[in-house]
This record gives structure tokens, C-alpha cells and sequence, in this order.
């Protein structure tokens, strides 16, 4: 790997809407010292939100208020040198400081996706014939979040209309169970595709030269699946690879990566992904399961 893998850097910004924030790290010449930072990612394609623990030393007593203001919004890039890519957007549940030895320690718990699965209320009625996704693009805007679609996934005609009044999540459960689609929030974007499909058709190459550390471990996976008869998704057993690399916030879950190593190379789809780093001391890696996509 060159050197400028070895060059651990982070850009955090905190803040909510229309309010001062503050942002952290990305360091220069002239401030070439960031503060103290730890994190632990752990994200799956499943409809229940990433979640997220970060440990910040020596916030300053105006950086600690921001991140007491309700709902206050995490945004965390982080990589080597020039080179960062996002790792982290989501809502701060709980903030909790105290003292580790001389320093005083930060720790916040954040979920992705919080605010608009927890406050999204729908009250909508489609007359007559109407695209399914026009009504996920609808249910989306009402979230406040970005949608984004996989090339094969389709979108049924509802030729009786749709209604529903309720949770924006449980539009979400009742429109997919209709198409056969899954959804997910990664990153406060959503993403709809069909079942075992990633999301992209661009492949990120894992291998000994772009990051890929230890041998890919076999893994059997309960993963989602599109066979049955009616279109539907169900739940199935999969064989798949676990696998650890240098930390790349470019590759997110539900991203299509092309695994080369000297025991496993094919095309594989991310299903879960954690992401620990700190900045000065231990882990900077991702650990992602993968499956193979036909």
C-alpha cells in the first residue's frame, strides 16, 4: 500500500438546520493536529436504522452545546490523506461526557435516519391508475430524504389507486411487499431495489493492492432472496465472505465489489458493513459481508 494509506484523516460537522455548528479535523499546515477521535459503524440492508458510537476528546464547552440541541445532525467523513469519502450521517440520540484521566471524553450514540422514520406521518389517496414509483418518490419527499433506484427494479401500476394514512415506514413495508422490492436508509439516502441487487452497477475492486487484508472467511448468511413464486421477498440461507480492508467510506452497503484474492474472486454484493477507526491509535478498517450476486 503507498504511504498516503497510512495518513489517517476525518472531517466531522455537527449542527442542525439553520443553526451554527462546528466541524472537526480535516487538518492543515497550519492546524495540523485533529482532535482525539473514535468510531464503531455498523450498517446492514435491513429496514432498521445503522447505528453508530463516537468518542470525541476535549470538545470545547461551545462545540458541547451544539450537540445538545435536539436532533442535532452528525455528518463524518474519514480516510487517508486528501482522499475522505463519507462514513456517517445520522441523528444524535444521546451525548454523554466525562472525564478519562486528564481529558474530558464525549461519547454520542447517532442513528441514521432517526428523524424521518420516527416523525414521518402520511396521509395520502391516489385515484385511479398511478405508478408505484411515483408513490415512492412521494413517500421520500415527505421523509425529507434523498431516493435512489436500482436498474431492476420495477415499478408496478396500481390500477385501484393507493391510500394510506400512518408511519412513512409502513408505506414504505406496504409498497415493496406490493412490488417486491426492499428498502433501506444508508447514509439518510434511500435506497429501493430488488431483493440481492445492489444498488449500483459500478464495482469497487477489493484486493491486496486497493486495501483487502487477511483471507476472505466463508460465511453462511440468512439474507433476503427473490425466488418465490409470487414476487415476493423471503428470507434464505447464503454462502458468502467475510472480509476485512483498509478503511474506504466509498464502499457502502448495498454496493457492488469485485473480491480478488487468492482463494475467492467474483462479484459480490455488501450486505452488512461495520467501520471502526481512531485517529491516532488501533483500528482504521472495514469488515464487510458480502454475497455473491448471479
Amino acid at each position: 500500500m503507498a504511504q498516503e494509506n497510512f495518513i489517517r484523516r476525518y472531517l466531522l460537522k455537527a449542527g442542525v438546520m439553520g443553526q451554527q455548528g462546528f466541524q472537526l479535523g480535516q487538518t492543515s499546515e497550519s492546524n495540523p493536529h485533529a482532535l482525539h477521535i473514535s468510531f464503531s459503524i455498523e450498517k446492514s440492508t435491513s429496514e432498521t436504522s445503522n447505528t453508530a458510537k463516537v468518542q470525541i476528546w476535549n470538545l470545547s464547552p461551545a462545540s458541547l452545546k451544539v450537540l445538545d440541541t435536539k436532533d442535532c445532525v452528525v455528518e463524518l467523513q474519514a480516510g487517508y490523506t486528501s482522499h475522505i469519502a463519507l462514513v456517517l450521517v445520522g441523528n444524535i440520540v444521546t451525548v454523554t461526557t466525562q472525564m478519562d484521566g486528564a481529558d474530558r471524553l464525549t461519547e454520542l450514540e447517532v442513528v441514521d435516519g432517526r428523524v424521518a422514520l420516527r416523525d414521518t406521518y402520511i396521509s395520502v389517496s391516489y385515484s385511479g391508475k398511478v405508478n408505484s414509483k411515483d408513490v415512492f418518490d412521494y413517500i421520500a419527499g415527505a421523509m425529507g430524504v434523498s431516493v435512489v433506484y436500482s436498474k431492476k427494479a420495477k415499478f408496478k401500476t396500481l390500477p385501484n389507486g393507493f391510500s394510506f394514512v400512518g408511519a412513512g415506514k409502513n408505506a414504505l413495508k406496504k409498497l415493496c411487499k406490493t412490488c417486491g422490492l426492499a428498502w433501506s436508509i444508508q447514509n439518510s439516502v434511500l435506497q429501493i431495489r430488488k431483493p440481492n441487487e445492489p444498488i449500483t452497477t459500478r464495482a469497487y475492486l477489493l484486493s491486496a493492492d486497493t486495501g483487502l487484508l487477511d483471507v476472505p472467511k466463508r460465511i453462511t448468511i440468512s439474507a433476503e432472496s427473490d425466488d418465490s413464486s409470487d414476487g415476493e421477498s423471503s428470507t434464505t440461507s447464503q454462502i458468502g465472505y467475510e472480509v476485512r480492508y483498509f478503511l474506504n467510506g466509498a464502499i457502502g452497503v448495498n454496493d457492488y465489489v469485485r473480491l480478488e484474492s487468492d482463494s475467492v474472486r467474483g462479484y459480490f454484493r455488501v450486505y452488512k458493513l461495520n467501520i471502526d477507526g481512531d485517529n491516532l491509535e488501533g483500528e482504521w478498517t472495514c469488515t464487510a459481508q458480502l454475497l455473491e450476486v448471479k
